[in-house]
């Protein structure tokens, strides 16, 4: 059932006359955020859309599937205050309400490191104070580092809040040699630095390009002080990015075939573009369209392209990729009272309570289901699930006294060897922007030029980007959402 919000805005595009046809096609290849995002804005244009994806679903890399009787995402997925383009986007598909933010910023931070031997908390959290005064309180008390380092950590801050975020050689150094000549030493990297750069770059300091942890830190922690407070979906991702995404496309008018790929694209002769798709069942189509979004993982992107399209397209298979692990556990009891915490001194990176999202609260037998998130997972993406159990439950042990004496029901991994694009020192270079060589042939994707790393947010604006340049190279008008949204 299509959501009474959607219904509503789609009557206004009606009354505004933004459904009436403009004559022209597009074709959008891929079911991601960035493909579901450019199909809207296509279609919200009054183009006609027809959006393609080799899937079942929708949603991309951030989905859910059934086990057994619950509702499992294949990841832990947040974003932050400060990603604006996702926020328009759970807000286009009605499912903002869905994914709330915190009040403010509050990370328990569980040390198993310490000499104690003991579990020691700290905490990252903000205050309403202007930026950067939000931070100095919980950095003045945080546990995990030193006097002289905390000093320093605030330092190093205000030295990365001066850089310009538009110069080129940030592209080409590691963070991590950034923050060795400010001072930084390796357990503030370990506590503070990576424990909030591995989850967003998926790569550690000294395989994460400087320009992007720059844009992370300085939009995230150093822009406003609630930019970087968290939200998450209290529901299986697959509502937000499938069901309710699909929902939203229905009303928008696009035309969306599941299990169907794009086989080839070729340029007509009359300038035109033919799109030629098949179906899980062999069925074969050639569509025609003025505009194809391409919004499809790099190496699928270099299969499809016409030649000359880039002008060095090998350059895309240069683009590296990192791996993210989810550990997923089922206790007979609860064993973590906080709805997520993040770990220092254990192989274990962020857990988070699944416990209602999957179902599991309404079951009368209880217990609790936690996801355990590990990015730039390199060591242990290939471990098998046994070993993987031996090697993780006895950490979550010393992580939460409380799961000492639990059952665990059930223990099984999901795998995404693919995750991300890394974010490698000079892989600026290798991000094409949205526009091709080719005339109505556009890129989307979180690994395009979209100035931020492999998040839901980049995603969404290179969609928005892609859509924009569609309509642009058509003469078509185009109000960038992301404008109103910031």
């Amino acid at each position: 059932m299509t959501a009474p919000r959607t219904q509503d805005r789609a009557e206004r595009r009606r009354a505004d006359g933004a459904d009436r046809p403009l004559g022209a096609a597009a074709v959008v290849v891929g079911g991601g955020l960035a493909g579901i995002t450019a199909a809207l804005e296509l279609a919200d244009a009054g183009m006609g859309v027809t959006l393609v994806e080799g899937r079942p679903r929708l949603g991309g890399l951030a989905f859910s599937f059934r086990r057994g009787e619950l509702t499992i995402d294949n990841g832990q997925h947040v974003y932050l205050r400060c990603c604006t383009a996702y926020r328009w986007f759970l807000d286009r598909v009605d499912a903002a309400g869905l994914a709330p933010l915190q009040r403010r910023l509050d990370v328990p931070v569980l040390d198993v490191g310490h000499p104690s031997g003991r579990p020691r908390l700290g905490r990252l959290r903000r205050t309403g104070l202007p930026v950067p005064l939000h931070l100095a309180a919980s950095l003045a008390t945080y546990p995990h580092l030193s006097l002289a380092e905390r000093a320093k950590v605030g330092r190093a801050a205000l030295a990365l809040g001066g850089l310009d975020l538009d110069d080129p050689a940030l592209d080409g150094e590691d963070f991590a040699s950034w923050l060795r000549r400010h001072g930084q030493s390796p357990r503030a990297v370990e506590a503070l630095w990576d424990l909030v750069g591995v989850a967003t770059l998926n790569a550690t300091a000294g395989q994460s390009s400087l320009g992007l942890a720059a844009k992370v830190f300085k939009t995230g922690l150093l822009s406003e002080p609630g930019a970087a407070d968290i939200g998450w979906a209290r529901v299986p991702l697959g509502e937000l990015h499938d069901t309710r995404a699909r929902a939203a496309l229905e009303a928008a008018g696009v035309r969306t075939e599941l299990r169907t790929r794009a086989t080839a694209i070729t340029r007509g002769e009359d300038g035109g573009w033919h799109v030629d798709i098949e179906s899980g069942t062999g069925a074969a189509e050639r569509l025609d369209a003025d505009a194809v979004v391409l919004a499809v993982p790099q190496r699928e992107t270099h299969g499809l392209l016409p030649e000359g399209a880039l002008d060095a397209p090998d350059r895309l298979l240069e683009i590296g990729t990192s791996p993210i692990l989810n550990l997923h556990v089922v206790y007979d009891r609860k064993v973590l009272r906080q709805p997520f915490f993040a770990a220092l001194g254990s192989p274990v990176q962020w857990v988070f309570d699944r416990t209602d999202s999957s179902g599991l609260g309404g079951r009368a037998d209880g217990g609790q289901y936690l996801a355990v998130s590990q990015s730039a997972a390199h060591e242990d993406i290939d471990r098998p699930v046994a070993e993987l159990r031996e090697r993780y439950l006895p950490e979550l042990e010393r992580l939460l006294p409380a799961a000492r004496g639990a059952t665990v029901r059930d223990f099984f991994v999901t795998r995404e060897r693919t995750a991300t694009f890394a974010p490698d020192p000079g892989v600026g270079r290798l991000r094409p922007g949205a526009p091709t060589n080719a005339p109505g042939l556009y890129l989307a994707g979180a690994w395009t030029a979209t100035g931020w790393p492999a998040t839901m947010e980049g995603a969404v604006r290179s969609g928005v980007t892609a859509a924009g340049a569609a309509l642009s190279g058509l003469g078509r008008p185009h109000r960038n959402p992301l404008w109103e949204a910031s």
